[in-house]
């Protein structure tokens, strides 16, 4: 994972869609078992905007375009539903979304904006990881036992993660989706 520097009078933020119990504890234990050494550093997640620092003075800003970004988005359903990877480019194995792809995508867009605006490194692609930078018989072993795996789960939230020194990324403020499902009328 591409962690970037920061400096004094700064934090390094992260916003994700929390995976609710009892589905979190079992791809924890999961990641575990497949030797990841980030698996308790990093709880289960669907990353919205990845590491990101921010001086400590624009937080306040920060928060007040995640609650807005969070007003205007309707909570909708993840269905995670076996699994994917992304090698040969990267050594990680995941969870693929079934269903909520299109809401986590407008969510990243939206919530990437203003304060938040930065460029990526790669093409924005929903997931929840299940090993990272293993050797390759962990990656092929998370990647055939987790297959069959599914879980479904409404999102309500989004959450501002901190990374702190010790490397662990840990939960600091839930924004709650507050929009509107938009009704399809016939025509």
């Amino acid at each position: 994972m591409r962690i970037p520097p920061r400096g004094p009078g700064q934090v390094r933020i992260g916003i994700a869609i929390a995976v609710p119990e009892p589905y979190a504890s079992q791809l924890q234990d999961a990641r575990s078992r497949f030797e990841d050494p980030l698996a308790q550093a990093i709880p289960p997640h669907i990353t919205v905007v990845g590491p990101t620092v921010v001086d400590r003075a624009d937080m306040p800003t920060v928060g007040e375009h995640l609650r807005k970004v969070a007003d205007e988005m309707p909570p909708f359903r993840v269905h995670l539903r076996g699994t994917g990877t992304f090698r040969p480019v990267s050594p990680v194995v995941f969870m693929t979304l079934a269903e909520g792809i299109a809401e986590c995508e407008l969510l990243e867009q939206q919530t990437r904006s203003g304060v938040l605006a930065q460029e990526l490194r790669f093409n924005y692609h929903p997931h929840v990881t299940i090993a990272h930078e293993v050797p390759e018989p962990a990656l092929d072993r998370a990647f055939d036992e987790m297959a069959g795996y599914e879980a479904v789960f409404e999102v309500t939230e989004i959450w501002q993660y901190e990374h702190g020194d010790d490397g662990v990324w840990r939960p600091q403020r839930p924004f709650t989706l507050r929009g509107r499902k938009q009704m399809l009328r016939p025509s």
